[in-house]
C-alpha cells in the first residue's frame, strides 16, 4: 500500500501529528501494539503546567494552551483541562529554587506568585508547616484528560481520512527509489516521507532504518495511588511540590496520586515500578506531610524519553531526506502534543514553525535532529 506519509507510533505525539497533517495527504498511523498509547501515553497522569522545562519546552507548552483550554467543536465530549493549581513550599535552604520559579511569572499569561504559609495551609492543610518558610502558588496549573486528548486526535485523524494500523510491529525499513518501504506485521507499506514518533523506541526505529541514533534516553517514572486521608476531602487540593525535591503529590478522582519524580535510565521496555522507588515516595510523603501511608491502591511506571539537552526533537534527519523525527518530549509530551504536532506539520509543509510558536521564542535549530549529531 502506498501513502504520502507514514507515522510510526500512535501515542500522543504521533496522534497529534497525524491530526495536524490529515486531510491534505494520504496518511498511515502505524502502531506496533494492539491499542494506541499503551506505553507512555496510557500511563500518564499529566497536568498542564506551562512553566515546566527549559525555555524551548515552555514555548511549546504555552503554545498548546489555547487548544487545550478551548478545543475545536466536536473534538471531545468534556473539557480537556480542569482547574487544579499548584502549591510549591520552600524551606530555608532552597529559596533560590523558589525565586527561579517566581521569575517565570507572567510568561505566556501564566501567573506565579508568592503567598503566606497561612494561605498555603488553607490550600493544602497537611504539609509539615514547621519545616517551611515560604510558598508560591500557580493558579493556572490544570489537570489534563490524557485519554480524551489522545482519543480526540485519533478520532479527528480518522474523520480527516487518516488510517490507523495496529498490531503492526516494525521488522524492516529501507529507502529505495525515493520511497521508504516499511514491513510491519503482515503489511508492507511505502511513502516518500516517514515520521519517527516511536517514543522510547525512536532510536531503535532509526537503527532499523540504517541511521545512527540521536542518543535519546528513556527514563522510568513511578506513580502510586493512595486512598484519601480520613477527615479530608482532597478533591480541591492543588498539586504539592517542595522546592529542591523531585517528588510531588496530587489529587486525582478523590484520591491521592504521588510520584518520587524518578528519572531512572532504562532500555525501552514494558516498564514496571521498582520497590525502591515506591519506598522513596512513601518516605517523602511521610516526611513532608502529616499523612501516614497505610495502603497503596495502585502502583505503576511509565517511560519518559529525553534528548541530552532536554528539548524535543522535531525535524528532518540531515542524513536521510524524507525521514522526520518527532521524539524526546520527556515528561512534557501531553502538554506540547498539539503545538509540537502542528509545528512538525508546518515544517513539512512550509519549512517554518507556526507564527505563534516563533513568537514564544522557539526556533527550528533548538528542536532540529541535527543539533544532536554534532
Amino acid at each position: 500500500m502506498n501513502f504520502d506519509i507514514i507515522i510510526i507510533g500512535a501515542g500522543i505525539s504521533g496522534a497529534g501529528a497525524g491530526y495536524a497533517l490529515a486531510g491534505k495527504r494520504k496518511i498511515l498511523l502505524l502502531e506496533g501494539e494492539s491499542l494506541p498509547g499503551y506505553h507512555s501515553t496510557g500511563r500518564s497522569a499529566a497536568v498542564y503546567e506551562p512553566n515546566l522545562g527549559n525555555a524551548t519546552v515552555r514555548a511549546f507548552n504555552v503554545a498548546s494552551g489555547a487548544f487545550l483550554k478551548s478545543p475545536p467543536e466536536g473534538f471531545a465530549e468534556a473539557p480537556l483541562v480542569t482547574p487544579r493549581g499548584e502549591l510549591n513550599i520552600c524551606d530555608g535552604e532552597h529559596r533560590p529554587v523558589l525565586d527561579a520559579l517566581l521569575a517565570l511569572d507572567g510568561i505566556g499569561g501564566n501567573r506565579v506568585h508568592e503567598i503566606t504559609l497561612d494561605e498555603a495551609a488553607a490550600l493544602m492543610p497537611v504539609f509539615r508547616r514547621e519545616e517551611f518558610r515560604w510558598a508560591a502558588y500557580e493558579p493556572g496549573v490544570m489537570d489534563l484528560d490524557v485519554h480524551a486528548i489522545h482519543q480526540g486526535y485519533l478520532k479527528g485523524f480518522a474523520a480527516r481520512g487518516g488510517r490507523l494500523l495496529c498490531d503492526a510491529p516494525l521488522t524492516k525499513i529501507e529507502h529505495r527509489g525515493g520511497l521508504w518501504r516499511i514491513e510491519a506485521g503482515s503489511e508492507t507499506v511505502t511513502a516518500p516521507l516517514v515520521i519517527n514518533a516511536a517514543g522510547a523506541w525512536a532510536d531503535t526505529v532509526a537503527r532499523l532504518a540504517g541511521l545512527p541514533p540521536l542518543g535519546l534516553q528513556p527514563k522510568r517514572r513511578t506513580a502510586i495511588i493512595l486512598p484519601p486521608p480520613e477527615g479530608h476531602d482532597v478533591r480541591g487540593w492543588p498539586v504539592l511540590g517542595v522546592a529542591g525535591d523531585e517528588a510531588y503529590l496530587n489529587s486525582q478522582s478523590g484520591k491521592l496520586l504521588a510520584s518520587p519524580g524518578d528519572e531512572t535510565p532504562v532500555e525501552p521496555q514494558d516498564v514496571q515500578p521498582e520497590e525502591l522507588d515506591i519506598a522513596i515516595v512513601v518516605d517523602w510523603i511521610e516526611r513532608r506531610t502529616t499523612l501516614k501511608v497505610r495502603r497503596i491502591e495502585r502502583r505503576w511506571a511509565g517511560l519518559r524519553t529525553f534528548a541530552s539537552d532536554r528539548a524535543p526533537v522535531a525535524g528532518e534527519d540531515p542524513m536521510a531526506p524524507g525521514f522526520w523525527w518527532l521524539a524526546g518530549q520527556g515528561g512534557y509530551g501531553i502538554m506540547m502534543s498539539e503545538s509540537l504536532g502542528r509545528s512538525l506539520a508546518s515544517l513539512i509543509e512550509t519549512g517554518e514553525l507556526p507564527a505563534d510558536v516563533l513568537a514564544l521564542g522557539a526556533t527550528k535549530a533548538a528542536i532540529a535532529p541535527a543539533r544532536l549529531r554534532k
